[in-house]
């Protein structure tokens, strides 16, 4: 399957999905149809690569996502370790079950250490906070991705 770049999306026109991958609970957020604004729609936790596959490929239907975007955590230096790995193929999974929709990988460097900083900021704590931190990583990383597409 071929991978699609940020940039590719431009060919697209509608709603993007942005997801944060997680072993246990994995972000979503969705973007305006004039893509300016990215807003977190909770987080999915069905259990394994796969189930969570099948499930973020229903959100995206439901949302009628016309692109997806996956964060890509890569390391600080830019190399790519077992959590980018893992990344990469949960995008293989989404590719396989929505083939008419791309799927683009963005570089996380930093999301959730940002998300981090504005839940201490916000005083956020405790299991509250589980619950938003991979919703807000997804809404970073879609904001990244649109602003990206804007410039």
């Amino acid at each position: 399957m071929q991978e699609v770049t940020i940039l590719d999306l431009k060919e697209t026109k509608g709603r993007i999905l942005g997801v944060d991958f997680g072993d246990t609970r994995t972000g979503l957020a969705i973007s305006d149809a004039s893509r300016f604004l990215a807003s977190g729609i909770g987080y999915v936790s069905p259990g394994g690569i796969v189930k969570t596959a099948d499930k973020v490929a229903e959100v995206a239907r439901e949302q009628k996502a016309v692109a997806i975007v996956v964060g890509l955590p890569k390391n600080m230096d830019g190399s790519e370790g077992f959590r980018a790995e893992r990344c990469r193929e949960f995008a293989d999974l989404l590719r396989e079950r929505l083939a008419d929709i791309p799927v683009a990988m963005m570089d996380e460097r930093m999301t959730t250490m940002s998300a981090s900083r504005y839940l201490n900021e916000t005083n956020t704590r405790g299991q509250k906070r589980k619950g938003v931190i991979d919703t807000l990583s997804a809404q970073i990383i879609l904001q990244n991705a649109l602003d990206r597409l804007k410039n």
